[in-house]
């Protein structure tokens, strides 16, 4: 948790892995399934959980990206400000 009191992504995240390997370990628990079935829904569940982690990072790689982007084109502007800035002066 941040020191805000807030919870951050990675708390969020890390929350939602905690819950989801719990409601498997009580799904195997308490299913009557045989060891073959179960098996297969873990293994099915754990390919579902890699598609959806896989899923959140391309999505964080993208906003990281677009920050980036944002960041730089600040940057630029920035600069082009100040350069204007410095011509005026030294036009006056």
């Amino acid at each position: 948790m941040s020191n805000d009191g807030r919870l951050g992504a990675g708390d969020i995240i890390l929350a939602f892995l905690a819950g989801a390997a719990a409601g498997a370990v009580a799904a195997v628990l308490l299913a009557p399934a045989s060891g073959r079935e179960t098996r297969e829904f873990l293994s099915e569940r754990a390919k579902e959980g890699q598609d959806r982690a896989n899923e959140m990072a391309r999505q964080g790689r993208e906003v990281l990206n677009r920050q980036r982007e944002n960041i730089v084109s600040a940057i630029d502007r920035g600069k082009e400000a100040y350069m204007q800035a410095l011509s005026e002066k030294d036009q006056a």
